[in-house]
């Protein structure tokens, strides 16, 4: 593919403020008056507004209007919505804004909605709306609709990223040097705590922490999960973009296979499938990379990683919602037993995980 050619970031509009600095986004008064007061909305047209699910790290509404194309308006909390104390400043909604801005420059056409606003005051970004009907991809696989297509571009929207960052990297990494927020969100409520919680893994998260903060590749999405992937039509729309920054690719790889494996874990029926779906994904990433100079290093790293995870979403600050008491006692174990010998490569990780489990 034909790299993109990269320019310096756009001037995004100022910081704000006074009057809207206090607003909460899910007052549908406030948020209504600001609108008209920002010109986003004709003063008063009486939008409807409708609260977002599925976030803990946003207020996140949709404003349907009948002059202007819908707006999702999105606003990062400082505390987030989980069991334990997790907390991450909110001023990372702009790095969600530059992620938005330069996402569109690496990802496949049309995979990322355009920014509308920033106001750095109050927290808050404005975005189109991902084209309706839409569906997230984790609803779809966890009724367990695999569909090869969609797994394939998964993995592809990723190495596109990844490739072209890199080949962007003297213009791309000191925009995207910062990892502060990476590191409230991810090293620590995933790595640091689960280290904790299970001391046998200290010395495993300790020397991949090193090894992450160490590289520096490429940007990195830093939730790429099929939670944020929304589906439309044979289309994947990729969204929620506050954790990333320019660092270890093998990180998103890691992640995003913790997710298939896990669903793989959960949704029985469709087991064979769901790991199948995982080995396509690995093949058609690494194939999608290409001859990158780091590419071995990096499949390496993400075993680490993919291990790392699984793990951290049963004891984590954020376990995965739907696995049940018993799949997280036996992912807990599979886990902690590739930890103690980590595979050699993505497909000797996805083989053991699978064979590994209690039959279905």
């Amino acid at each position: 593919m034909i790299l993109l050619s990269v320019q310096e970031a756009p001037d995004r509009e100022p910081a704000r403020a006074g009057e809207d600095e206090m607003i909460d986004v899910e007052d549908h008064t406030a948020l209504r008056a600001y609108l008209w007061r920002r010109q986003l909305l004709p003063t008063g047209e009486e939008p409807e507004i409708r609260k977002l699910e599925g976030g803990v790290s946003n207020r996140t509404v949709l404003v349907n209007s009948s002059s202007r194309p819908p707006i999702v308006v999105k606003q990062a909390l400082p505390k987030l919505r989980v069991a334990v104390d997790w907390y991450s400043p909110p001023d990372r909604s702009h790095r969600e804004a530059l992620g938005l801005e330069w996402l569109r420059r690496f990802a496949p056409p049309d995979s990322i909605t355009p920014l509308l606003f920033e106001d750095r005051a109050a927290h808050l970004i404005g975005m189109a709306l991902v084209p309706e009907p839409h569906e997230t991809w984790k609803s779809i696989l966890l009724r367990g609709d695999v569909n090869r297509e969609a797994i394939e571009q998964f993995a592809w929207m990723l190495a596109v990223i990844h490739r072209k960052s890199w080949q962007a990297r003297n213009v791309v990494a000191p925009i995207f040097e910062d990892r502060s927020f990476f590191a409230t969100l991810r090293l620590e409520p995933y790595y640091r705590y689960s280290a904790e919680q299970i001391p046998e893994s200290r010395s495993f998260y300790d020397s991949l922490i090193e090894a992450t903060l160490a590289t520096r590749l490429t940007l990195v999405h830093g939730d790429y999960s099929p939670k944020n992937v929304l589906v439309h039509g044979r289309r994947l729309f990729l969204i929620d973009h506050e954790v990333i920054h320019f660092g270890d690719p093998a990180f998103d790889v890691g992640f995003a296979l913790t997710h298939l494996l896990s669903k793989a874990h959960h949704v029985a029926n469709q087991r064979m499938a769901l790991i199948e779906g995982a080995r396509v994904f690995a093949v058609h990433y690494l194939d999608s990379i290409g001859d990158m100079e780091w590419r071995e290093s990096a499949e390496s790293r993400a075993v680490r990683h993919t291990v790392g995870c699984m793990l951290a979403r049963v004891v984590g600050r954020s376990p995965l919602e739907y696995l049940t008491p018993r799949e997280r006692q036996d992912q807990l174990r599979v886990a902690t037993e590739l930890m103690s010998d980590p595979p050699r490569s993505l497909l000797d990780l996805i083989s053991g995980f699978s064979e590994a489990l209690p039959c279905p």
